[in-house]
C-alpha cells in the first residue's frame, strides 16, 4: 500500500487542496480532501489524472521526421503512405517491441497512461502468417509491459486496397487477413494480453477502403462488446472514392449502415459535414482526434467548435507519434480551430472558463469511453494512473487550479511533468521514465538498422 499527499488535485468534483490518496493493488483505493500530510506520506504539489492515447500506430515512431523531403510531385498523405509501407516491410517482431517499447515510455514521460494501439503489423515480411499469429500483438504487449503503460489493444481488420473490395496493394501484405485468419488472430491477442493488467481488447475495421460492408458485418461481433475503432474520412479523397463507390460520404455512410453507440471511435472525422456532425454526436460515439498527426499529414482541421455544441465527445490520439505529448495535442487542436475561426479560446465552450481544462477533461472522459475504461481519474476504484507537475516550473509559477492547467498546456512547452504513476507503480520520476535509457539505445539500434 501507499500514501500520497497533493498540496492541490484535480478530482472529479473539480480542485480540492490537501489530499490524501491511497493505492493498493494497482488502484485508487481513497481520496480524502482536506487532510494534512501524515507520516510516511510522499508529498507532491499538483497531481492531475493521467490521460489516454486513444489512437496510436507504434511502429510509425521509428519513421518519425523519414518523410520530410518533397518528392517531385505535390506531397499529400498518400505518398508518405508509401514511406510508410517500406518502413513497415522491414520490421521484425523485435523491431516493432523496440519501437513501442520507447514510444510508451516517452509517452508516459509526456503524461499519457493508456494506450489505444490501433494495431495493423501483423504478418511477416513477405506476408505469410508468423506460426503465432499474434506474434506482432505480443511483442506490443511486451512492450507495454516493460513500459508500465496501459494497453487497450486494437487489432485492425484489413483486408482491401480500396473501396468496394479492389486488391490490397503489395505494400499492405502485412496488414492482409480475411475474416477467419482475423477470427484467429482476435483469439490469440486475447491471449497475448491476458496477464497483462489491466489490459483490454476491441477490434479496428482499419476503414471503409479496407473492408467491405459484408466483412463489416462480420468482424463486428468479435469485439465481444469491446471498444470498436475505425478511420473514417481523414482525405478529401478518401470521401470522393467512397461517393463514387456508394453515393455516400464516409461518416455518412456509418451512420445509415453501422451500429455506432457509444462503443465506437470514429477516426480524424476530418471531413464531415454540418448534419454529419450533428447526427455524428447524437449516437454517443467519440471523435478520435490526432491534431499533430492530422497537421503533419496536411489531413485538414476537424469541425471540432460545431461537434462540441451538438454535444460530441473527443479523445485525443498521437496516431503517427511523430511528435509526443498531451499538452502538444491539446494546444494544437485548440490552435487549429482559432485559425479557423479567427477567435481565441475556440473550445472553452462559454464566457470564464479555462481552455486549457475545458480540452482536459473532455479528453480524459473521451479516452475513457473510447478505450472502455468505465472509471477514470483520481477517485475510488479507478487504475491509479497520476501525473504530477513541477510546481517549480516557470510556466506554473504563482498559478492555481484551472491556471496550472493552462499553463501546462498553452505555456509550458517541455519539463513541466514531475512524476507519472501507472497501474500505481511510479515509472516517471523528475521527468525521466525508469527506462529512458535502456528504451533509447535498443530504439537506436534497431532504427539505425532500419534506416541503413
Amino acid at each position: 500500500m501507499t500514501r500520497l499527499h497533493f498540496a492541490s488535485a484535480l478530482l472529479p468534483s473539480g480542485w480540492a487542496n490537501d489530499v490524501q490518496v491511497v493505492l493498493a493493488a494497482g488502484a485508487i483505493a481513497e481520496v480524502t480532501p482536506g487532510v494534512a500530510p501524515a507520516a510516511g506520506d510522499e508529498r507532491h504539489t499538483i497531481a492531475l489524472p493521467g490521460l489516454a492515447s486513444l489512437h496510436s500506430h507504434a511502429f510509425q515512431r521509428g519513421m518519425a521526421g523519414l518523410a520530410e523531403m518533397r518528392g517531385d510531385s505535390t506531397d499529400t498523405f498518400w505518398t508518405w503512405r508509401e514511406t510508410m509501407y517500406r518502413f513497415a516491410l522491414a520490421m521484425t517482431p523485435d523491431d516493432v517491441a523496440a519501437v513501442a517499447t520507447l514510444l510508451y515510455v516517452e509517452m508516459l514521460e509526456q503524461g499519457f497512461t493508456r494506450v489505444g494501439e490501433f494495431h495493423y503489423l501483423h504478418h511477416d515480411r513477405d506476408g505469410s502468417p508468423y506460426a503465432d499469429i499474434a506474434e506482432m500483438a505480443a511483442h506490443i504487449a511486451q512492450a507495454a509491459e516493460a513500459s508500465g503503460i496501459g494497453l487497450t489493444l486494437l487489432p485492425s481488420f484489413y483486408a482491401h486496397g480500396s473501396f468496394g473490395g479492389a486488391a490490397p496493394h503489395d505494400g499492405q501484405r502485412r496488414f492482409i487477413c480475411s475474416v477467419d485468419q482475423f477470427a484467429a488472430l482476435m483469439a490469440a491477442s486475447r491471449k497475448a494480453i491476458g496477464k497483462l493488467p489491466g489490459a483490454n481488447i476491441g477490434i479496428s475495421p482499419h476503414s471503409l477502403r479496407a473492408v467491405t460492408p459484408d466483412e463489416l458485418a462480420a468482424i463486428i461481433p468479435l469485439a465481444d462488446g469491446g471498444p470498436v475503432h475505425i478511420h473514417a474520412a481523414e482525405q478529401v479523397k478518401e470521401v470522393e472514392d467512397c461517393l463514387a463507390w456508394s453515393h455516400q460520404r464516409p461518416v455518412q455512410w456509418l451512420l445509415e449502415h453501422a451500429p455506432l453507440d457509444q462503443r465506437w471511435c470514429l477516426i480524424h472525422a476530418t471531413h464531415t459535414t454540418s448534419e454529419e456532425v450533428t447526427a455524428f454526436a447524437r449516437t454517443g460515439a467519440v471523435a478520435g482526434l490526432c491534431p499533430i498527426t492530422e497537421a503533419s499529414l496536411g489531413d485538414g482541421m476537424f469541425p471540432a467548435r460545431e461537434f462540441l455544441d451538438a454535444g460530441g465527445r473527443f479523445g485525443i490520439g498521437t496516431d503517427s507519434n511523430v511528435l509526443v505529448g498531451v499538452a502538444d495535442e491539446l494546444r494544437l487542436l485548440e490552435y487549429g480551430q482559432r485559425l479557423k475561426h479567427r477567435q481565441r479560446n475556440v473550445l472553452s465552450g462559454s464566457a470564464g472558463t479555462s481552455t486549457g481544462r475545458t480540452l482536459f477533461d473532455n479528453a480524459l472522459a473521451g479516452g475513457a469511453q473510447a478505450l472502455a475504461q468505465a472509471t477514470v481519474g483520481l477517485m475510488s476504484g479507478a487504475r491509479a494512473d497520476i501525473v504530477t507537475l513541477d510546481a517549480a516550473h516557470p510556466s506554473l509559477a504563482g498559478r492555481r487550479h484551472d491556471a496550472l492547467v493552462d499553463g501546462w498546456i498553452f505555456a509550458a512547452g517541455s519539463g513541466a511533468i514531475d512524476c507519472v504513476w501507472a497501474g500505481g507503480d511510479k515509472v516517471v520520476e523528475g521527468g525521466r521514465h525508469r527506462l529512458r535509457q535502456s528504451a533509447r539505445e535498443r530504439f537506436n539500434a534497431a532504427v539505425r538498422r532500419l534506416v541503413a
